[in-house]
């Protein structure tokens, strides 16, 4: 696949796909005889793992860390497996930071709906 079919199908700009090469999260894009990149299934793969990865608030420099292990051979699912332990302990902290918040605008809403209804009484009774 061809960069601009790759940016349209994972909604990433032909900009974000070479940076991502440039950090070392896509290291082994090939390129043909005229140097246009031509994307693998296995790139695809790839950016579909980076994508999900990133969308869950792992930096740049923890991916590139985590390929590179990945990259190293079997000798590092130990350190992988830590990484993703830890960004994982991350999001269920933001999740419950999340939540908190979720329940205090619900409260607040409900508040909000509270009032409303007593004044709509106030009107039906003629206050």
């Amino acid at each position: 696949m061809k960069i601009s079919e790759v940016s349209k199908k994972y909604n990433l700009t032909p900009d974000t796909l070479r940076y991502y090469e440039k950090a070392g999260l896509l290291p082994n894009v090939s390129k043909n005889s005229s140097g246009i990149r031509e994307y693998s299934e296995s790139d695809c793969n790839w950016i579909e793992f980076i994508k999900c990865m990133r969308s869950a608030g792992l930096s740049i420099e923890v991916l590139a860390r985590y390929i590179e292990l990945f990259n190293a051979g079997d000798g590092t699912r130990e350190e992988r497996k830590n990484i993703l332990i830890k960004e994982r302990k991350k999001l269920i902290k933001k999740r419950e930071q999340i939540q908190t918040t979720i329940d205090r605008l619900e409260y607040k809403i409900n508040a909000y709906n509270d009032k409303l209804y007593e004044k709509e009484k106030e009107l039906l009774n003629g206050k």
